[in-house]
């Protein structure tokens, strides 16, 4: 067991509406999402001494936020350079500085304009400014390694479509939810493609909103019981990996388990970082909660219904995968009593068990 385990709480959440234009600044949604974290752990951003987040260059600072906030006096806080990778890592960061004695309340917080601002379809990830070769951005370089991990295990777009088929199921009774319509099979292959075998919709919500989270070592709530962060060989570059296919969940589910004490079975929801559907089946192979073999007829029969109960980043947009993390405090409320998250980066990446 890790030494922090147990030892802080997530408290309260907070979140925006989620939209494809918010004609606000990422300070002002920023500010809204993190009050809504503090009244909703029944405290008010004063009793706040740490504020964290993570951005690409495309969010408020944590300074300003905590001066628009009226927090006078600001202890330890940090803007972490990072992305999906955070998404759960970040509370590993929050439950050591309630283990350290360096913080009580640590508001967590990603803001955005990810649709009407900056893009994350348009990051790149290869050397094309110099060269003529390279990968244009995200979407092609998983692509490739999903048109490697289709050949490999024998899914079709048809799995594919179960994916985001079951995602936009999930989604219909969440509000916040960007797509909550049906897709059958054939309006999912009338889609174009972004990239093969990537379709429009295999591809999370381009989303303006901001998500925060209220960490606590003094309140109540669901306990950060293990949070792991690591990778393979590849990392950023996973094109020029030896498995393109081996995501972060390859390498770091192991350690999960390990930091957790806990096994597969415990857990009885899974949120894992699903910014393209391919993600999806292979996270749950590499942690465990499905067989590579059986893989085709789980996904056909529905039977990851409970893998992002709200949509997740599919359906109900994309927080940069914090909007996730809440959907999980939302689970625990509600009586589940192990939650998984994960962070997406490629090869590297972060996982965390929340309990009851």
């Amino acid at each position: 067991m890790q030494p922090f385990a147990g030892r802080a709480a997530v408290a309260g959440i907070g979140m925006t509406a989620l939209s494809r234009m918010s004609g606000r600044t990422e300070l002002e949604l920023a500010v809204e999402a993190c009050r809504a974290a503090c009244a909703d752990a029944g405290i008010v951003p004063r009793d706040v001494d740490a504020v964290l987040s993570y951005h690409l260059n495309d969010s408020a600072p944590v300074v300003r936020v905590a001066r628009a906030l009226g927090i006078e006096r600001l202890g330890w806080h940090n803007d972490i350079a990072g992305g999906g990778t955070q998404a759960a890592s970040i509370l590993g960061d929050a439950a050591m500085l309630v283990h350290a004695g360096l913080a009580r309340n640590i508001l967590i917080f990603r803001a955005l304009n990810g649709r009407s601002g900056k893009r994350m379809n348009t990051v790149s990830t290869g050397p094309q400014e110099r060269f003529t070769y390279g990968m244009a951005g995200p979407i092609p370089m998983f692509a490739l390694a999903a048109t490697r991990y289709l050949h490999d295990t024998g899914l079709t777009a048809e799995h594919l479509h179960a994916v985001v088929a079951q995602s936009r199921e999930n989604a219909k009774a969440n509000p916040r939810a960007q797509r909550r319509e049906p897709l059958g099979l054939d309006d999912y292959l009338s889609r174009p493609y972004v990239c093969t075998p990537l379709r429009t919709v295999d591809c999370c919500q381009e989303t303006d909103g901001a998500c925060a989270l209220l960490v606590s070592g003094v309140l109540d709530g669901p306990r950060v019981r293990a949070v792991v962060r690591g990778g393979g060989p590849g990392c950023s570059s996973m094109d020029r990996a030896p498995d393109v296919t081996a995501i972060f969940s390859a390498y770091v589910a192991p350690m999960l388990w390990e930091a957790g004490g806990m096994r597969p079975s415990d857990v009885d929801v899974a949120l894992p970082y699903d910014a393209y559907s391919w993600l999806v089946p292979r996270q749950l192979e590499d942690f465990g909660l499905a067989e590579r073999g059986e893989m085709g007829a789980y996904l056909l029969e529905r039977r990851h219904a409970w893998v992002n109960p709200h949509g997740g980043l599919l359906s109900e947009g994309y927080v940069h995968g914090l909007n996730n993390v809440a959907q999980a405090v939302r689970e625990l409320r509600a009586g589940r009593e192990v939650a998984l998250v994960t962070g997406f980066g490629g090869s590297y990446g972060s996982a965390a068990l929340l309990t009851s």
